[in-house]
């Protein structure tokens, strides 16, 4: 078996504004199949959307948490800040984090790595 590519799908409640924020984080919109299907992608990875009703959504991500890489810190505290979304900052042996959630819940965070 040989896989050519992969992405982790979220369902989320509004397309639009599920694209809105993973484009403010700095990912880019790929393709949009209308209002069923939309993919992202920054360097690394693939993020598919796909529309769900609020019966269907979870509260959280469970157990997923999807991670972003930075060299400037202080760069994403500051656009974070800018697009409005609360933050958890955590530092420890392997880095700095920045802990945030998407519009649905979904857990991110973005990490400054001393690897």
């Amino acid at each position: 078996m040989k896989i050519k590519a992969a992405n982790i799908t979220i369902n989320v409640q509004d397309m639009v504004r599920s694209i809105s924020f993973y484009e403010g984080l700095g990912l880019s919109l790929t393709n949009r199949w209308e209002n069923y299907y939309a993919l992202l992608s920054a360097p690394g990875i693939q993020i598919g959307l796909h529309p769900t009703t609020k019966n269907h959504l979870k509260a959280d991500s469970g157990n997923v948490s999807i991670g972003f890489t930075t060299d400037n810190f202080e760069e994403v505290k500051s656009e974070l800040r800018k697009l409005a979304i609360p933050v958890t900052e955590r530092l420890e042996e392997g880095g700095a984090f920045l802990h945030f959630s998407d519009p649905d819940g979904t857990a991110l965070y973005f990490i400054e790595p001393r690897w």
